[in-house]
């Protein structure tokens, strides 16, 4: 069968980012097919996070990449000439930045109606939070999601490890927002800004919680119910071998057959008897504890007993369901040689076969797109012996 083209393909995305909720959503973008163009400093004017991410990430897979010194007058208004043949801008500065600087939405717009303009910022654009400086432990911390998990045990609130507020609350929430916008400009044929606060999208994550408190007053946190400890069918385990076992058996039909293959059937009408968690736990513990992580595994998981292996990073990359579906991609650096990555994981992908060229830290086409751009070379020339562009 024919693949169709990428939904985005033909679409040209700017992007400021080089890490955080605006990195997620370019390489969101870039999956779905759109030409990503990374926006920098010139070596010498960048800071610790210029450089797009690290090669081995990701985040830059298969994008390009301009140099330019925004804080020079014709740096500004060369970013300005490529605006006009760009259908996306992405931005991460803190709010107000990207205007001081000449390059915000309203600049933007007076050469291209089209442009779809993205902020993302931890608070948003407005309110009296949006100048704070964060990182994603301080949105999940906002939003309610570090007070629900399970408590450490010194009583504070863990540390997630993945980045669910820069991904999911972030990254995804933008993403969305620029497809919808992609989608209304086709029907009206003019662009639009788009403010994306991560905190807000950690709410949209949490309204699970939040809805609850605001219709009943009710006031979720640890322990609250089964999606945060209260029960012992929800919770993991550790097998004999020191391996891990997550157990979600929410549905009585699981948790009965769970309770059957554990030997454990005193607890079938118990699942939800608050007075008897702390003994099914214990059972439940002694019984994982009798076997090895992956025999436990290997019986359970087909058992209708919503089971499975906690893995360590190692473990889930040689995992044989995840590879027969391609999640990992081969990619070759012109330096560091062939390695893998994770391959785009959205619905529809065509995913290719073909290594993907990671680009060098040092690799630049910021003449060559300038030249896309109309901008003539005597001004490439002159902003290159001025330093201006990379």
């Amino acid at each position: 069968m024919t693949q169709p083209p990428p939904a985005l393909d033909g679409v040209t995305v700017l992007d400021f980012s080089t890490v955080g909720p605006a990195a997620r959503c370019s390489r969101i973008l870039a999956d779905y097919g759109a030409r990503v163009v990374k926006v920098g400093a010139p070596p010498r004017k960048q800071g610790v996070q210029v450089q797009p991410a690290f090669w081995a990430y990701s985040a830059g897979r298969g994008m390009q990449q301009v140099r330019i010194d925004l804080k020079a007058p014709t740096g500004r208004d060369a970013f300005l000439a490529l605006s006009v043949g760009a259908d996306v801008i992405i931005e991460s500065y803190r709010p107000g930045v990207a205007d001081r600087l000449g390059v915000g939405y309203e600049g933007v717009r007076e050469r291209n109606p089209r442009i779809v303009y993205c902020s993302t910022s931890g608070y948003g654009q407005t309110g009296p939070a949006s100048q704070w400086a964060g990182h994603d432990i301080n949105y999940l911390a906002v939003g309610g999601y570090l007070h629900t998990a399970g408590r450490r045990a010194d009583g504070g609130p863990p540390l997630p490890g993945a980045t669910v507020a820069d991904s999911a609350a972030g990254g995804m929430h933008a993403a969305l927002a620029v497809f919808a916008a992609l989608l209304r400009r086709e029907r009206t044929g003019v662009g639009e800004y788009l403010d994306v606060s991560v905190a807000e999208g950690v709410l949209s994550l949490m309204s699970l919680y939040i809805d609850q408190h605001l219709a009943t007053g009710a006031e979720p946190g640890p322990g609250h119910d089964i999606l945060t400890g209260r029960y012992a069918c929800y919770d993991t385990y550790r097998a004999r071998d020191g391996g891990w076992i997550a157990v979600g058996a929410i549905e009585p039909h699981f948790y009965a057959n769970l309770c059957k293959a554990l030997g454990c059937e005193q607890w079938l009408s118990s699942q939800l008897d608050d007075d008897a968690q702390d003994r099914i736990r214990e059972d439940f513990a002694a019984a994982f504890a009798t076997r090895d992580r992956d025999a436990w595994v290997s019986e359970l998981a087909p058992a209708n007993t919503c089971v499975a292996p906690v893995y360590e990073i190692p473990e889930l990359t040689r995992d044989p369901q995840l590879r027969s579906r391609g999640a990992f991609s081969e990619a070759r650096h012109p330096e560091e040689g062939v390695f893998e990555q994770v391959a785009p994981a959205l619905a529809g992908m065509n995913r290719s076969a073909e290594p993907v060229v990671v680009r060098a830290a040092s690799a630049s086409d910021t003449e060559a797109l300038l030249r896309d751009a109309g901008v003539p070379d005597a001004e490439i020339d002159a902003m290159r012996a001025d330093g201006v562009i990379a």
